[in-house]
């Protein structure tokens, strides 16, 4: 007789935060996943995300069961202008994950950057992990260096510290500074905290500049320094572990 099944409880974590620390994908989705249909738990396929699971369930995606996940990693990156960051993109262009070595098993991006844009991407293994750096209530900073194209004044920049909506969307503050002028061209180093969807780019434009470069050089507590374009290294665990606040008793216990 085949074994009893034991059904899934309120004990344990929701199924698609067990999906994401897997290193599957982000939480998010995760969610998705299910609702495709993907996502079995117990041979049986999961129609909704509102459920836990514990260890003594098994999940599957994809019709293959959840391997154990492995202590919790993350590297910097420095993400070359002309790579989506993506695992799949449906017009065929570059990936930043098709880039990455091939030992380096399946990671996330803590957030995203355009597909010209360069400078610091933060990678993980645990997808829960990249969902709690990215959401806005995290509360970390996103720093930029943007040249831009147009005449433009600090009066100008100021104008972004107290928010601004364009087409409906309404942006939060944004602090911006001139580091140099030439012409038609400047550099400013620009701060934000949410980060949503070109959202440097739509604003500028909103000022009548048009963005011409865009590097990220800081995440929260985490810098871009001295990497190279295309470089990747890994972030010794007790840092970032000590900047997120994640004790040593939890999945990340991993040391350097």
């Amino acid at each position: 007789m085949p074994a009893e099944k034991k059904p899934a409880t309120h004990e344990g974590d929701r199924i698609a935060k067990v999906i994401a620390r897997a290193g599957i994908c982000s939480r998010r989705d995760a969610e998705k996943l299910i609702q495709e249909g993907r996502v079995k738990l117990d041979g049986v396929v999961v129609t909704s995300p509102a459920l836990n699971v514990t260890q003594n369930n098994v999940v599957q995606v994809d019709e293959k069961p959840l391997l154990q996940p492995e202590a919790a990693r993350m590297w910097r990156y420095h993400k070359p202008g002309g790579l989506v960051t993506t695992h799949k993109d449906e017009k065929g262009r570059p990936t930043v994950f098709a880039n990455l070595p091939k030992n380096l098993g399946r990671v996330v991006s803590v957030g995203r950057l355009d597909f010209n844009s360069e400078g610091l991407l933060l990678l993980t293994n645990d997808g829960e992990i990249a969902r709690r750096m990215e959401v806005p209530s995290s509360g970390w900073t996103r720093v930029y260096r943007a040249r831009l194209f147009g005449k433009v004044t600090q009066a100008d920049l100021d104008k972004l510290a107290t928010g601004i909506t364009i087409d409906g969307v309404k942006y939060g503050p944004i602090v911006a500074d001139i580091e140099r002028s030439k012409g038609v061209y400047s550099w400013a180093t620009v701060s934000l905290k949410e980060g949503k969807n070109r959202e440097i780019k739509r604003v500028m434009e909103r000022l009548g500049l048009k963005v011409a470069r865009l590097i990220r050089t800081g995440y929260g507590p985490f810098q871009l320094g001295q990497l190279i374009e295309g470089q990747l290294e890994e972030i010794p665990a007790r840092l970032w572990r000590e900047k997120l606040g994640i004790g040593r008793k939890k999945r990340t216990d991993r040391d350097d």
